[in-house]
């Protein structure tokens, strides 16, 4: 991983992690499961998507998610979102769902959440990889430790940030942040099983965009896009 692109704000904070004994470890494991024919998702190019997507010093709002999406076609990098053409995964339903309901925001006809990461939304899961079909299959092999640095990063060396904690992981992940320097929004998981139990209601996104007007920063424009899904074959904008 000693070569792999990164954009270069990102390379420069990390560098050191690629020299560290537990980066060393996960690429000789996920070189190990691509000799043996295994399928992970995203596609190598689009593993630090997220970080490609949002230089370090554009960040307004991080949103912590899992792992990535196994389905085929569904995971490109930006946890919670999906490739243009496939169909919105249940949670990414509901989290569309609360911004109707708390901006009045109607879905786009995808759930591509590019526009976010564009305008300074970090769409970061805690695992980058995955195995087709067995979610939760990467975690414990390393990523943990390279996602935590960077919310250390985060935390640390930017102020006025958003963190949106959506469960236990997530707010567990990010129990080491400042709530003095960045403001923290915690409820429940937007998943089917718990997004009635606090979730829908909770406005992160007009909070969000409070604070950083409170804090002379744009707000983020939470309204995505409508694409010609018939004309976009999956992962194009990104090959």
């Amino acid at each position: 991983m000693r070569d792999v692109r990164l954009q270069d704000s990102w390379k420069a904070l990390l560098a050191p992690e690629f020299e560290q004994d537990y980066m060393e470890k996960l690429r000789a494991f996920l070189l190990q499961q691509k000799q043996q024919g295994r399928v992970i998702y995203p596609p190598g190019a689009q593993i630090f998507n997220a970080l490609d997507q949002t230089p370090f010093e554009n960040v307004k709002v991080v949103i912590l998610g899992q792992d990535p999406y196994h389905g085929p076609g569904q995971a490109h990098g930006l946890c919670f979102s999906v490739s243009p053409g496939v169909p919105k995964p249940p949670s990414l339903q509901n989290i569309f769902k609360e911004i109707a309901q708390d901006l009045g925001i109607a879905p786009a006809n995808n759930g591509c959440l590019l526009p976010w990461a564009e305008q300074g939304v970090l769409l970061l899961n805690a695992v980058l990889t995955v195995e087709h079909a067995l979610a939760g299959s990467h975690q414990g092999k390393g990523w943990e430790i390279f996602t935590d640095r960077i919310v250390s990063l985060l935390n640390e060396q930017r102020e006025h940030l958003v963190f949106m904690l959506w469960g236990s992981y997530a707010q567990k992940k990010g129990a080491i942040i400042n709530r003095q320097r960045h403001l923290v929004l915690e409820s429940p998981h937007p998943s089917p099983l718990s997004a009635h139990r606090g979730f829908f209601g909770n406005k992160h996104f007009s909070k969000t965009n409070t604070y950083l007007i409170k804090h002379g920063v744009d707000p983020i424009n939470w309204q995505l896009p409508d694409l010609s899904l018939s004309s976009v074959k999956t992962g194009d904008m990104y090959e």
